[in-house]
């Protein structure tokens, strides 16, 4: 008997090593997973910004492949799909997204954004009707806003405009949006007045000094408004004004805007050159 407690001591002893053991590998596996989970999440916000999209789409197919029930994975692959402007995937893949039982009002909001990209407007309303009211961002009433547009409804649009612009600190691609809009129904000063305040906001929205000089133009008004241009920026605006005047009918102003153009660019104005020489040659026959 004088052996049996040394051997129990010596047995405790093993146990409680093995279990500490055990112990100390699930922490260490719980650490590595968490690691892990990090550094997934990390790549995954690379791929969604950074990443070129079709990396991000190939990412996102091989991701979502070996673990089909990760959402995010799944919604990672739709707005990556969307980012390389593969819309007609983009749309399928986030159909997939909204039928998750987790899905989101703004993932339904994504659906109905891809769907417009993809040219689907009908479908795309009836995607933003199935939303509840209450769900109220930025996003979703600039699609209604596109969505009234394209149906001509001009109050409602003005509406979700005006709403969508109270709900962002970036409004300035809105307001181009929303200035386009009353450009096609002919409201040039709207127009104007939109472009203005969209350029206020970013100073380097060509698209908004375009369609600025396109409100202005179709106005009468053929000078370059006061605002930060580039030598190129001042060509091609130069070009547009030019463009817009032959149309109205304005033949000589718009071929001395067209000079200015090309001597305005600091290199060789291709498309100026060949307006130029269309209407030299149209006016001599």
């Amino acid at each position: 008997m004088r052996h049996t407690y040394p051997m129990i001591a010596a047995l405790v002893g093993a146990s409680l090593l093995a279990g500490c053991q055990k112990a100390g590998d699930a922490e260490v596996n719980k650490a590595v997973q968490n690691v892990n989970a990090i550094d997934e999440n990390n790549l995954s916000d690379i791929m969604l910004t950074v990443a070129d999209p079709n990396e991000a789409v190939a990412y996102f197919k091989r991701s979502s492949a070996e673990m089909p029930e990760r959402l995010d994975l799944k919604r990672g692959l739709a707005m990556s799909l969307i980012r390389a402007k593969k819309n007609i995937e983009g749309t399928a893949a986030w159909s997939k997204v909204i039928e998750h039982p987790e899905a989101t009002n703004d993932d339904r909001v994504q659906y109905a954004d891809a769907l417009i990209r993809a040219g689907e407007w009908k479908r795309a309303e009836a995607a933003l009707n199935g939303i509840p009211p209450t769900h109220e961002t930025f996003k979703r009433y600039r699609l209604e806003a596109m969505i009234a547009d394209s149906n001509k409804a001009w109050t409602k649009s003005d509406s979700f405009y005006e709403t969508a612009v109270g709900l962002t600190t970036k409004p300035s691609s809105t307001l181009n949006n929303w200035g386009y809009s009353k450009l096609t129904r002919g409201d040039y000063k709207g127009a104007e007045k939109l472009f203005i305040e969209a350029i206020q906001y970013d100073p380097s929205l060509f698209t908004a000094k375009n369609n600025l000089v396109l409100a202005r133009s179709a106005q009468g008004n053929y000078q370059l408004p006061i605002m930060d241009l580039s030598q190129i920026e001042r060509a091609q605006l130069l070009h547009t004004i030019a463009l817009t005047a032959i149309k109205k009918g304005d033949v000589t102003t718009g071929k001395g805007l067209l000079k200015e153009a090309i001597e305005s660019h600091p290199q060789h104005f291709e498309a100026a050159v060949r307006a130029l020489a269309a209407l030299e040659n149209n006016v001599q026959n």
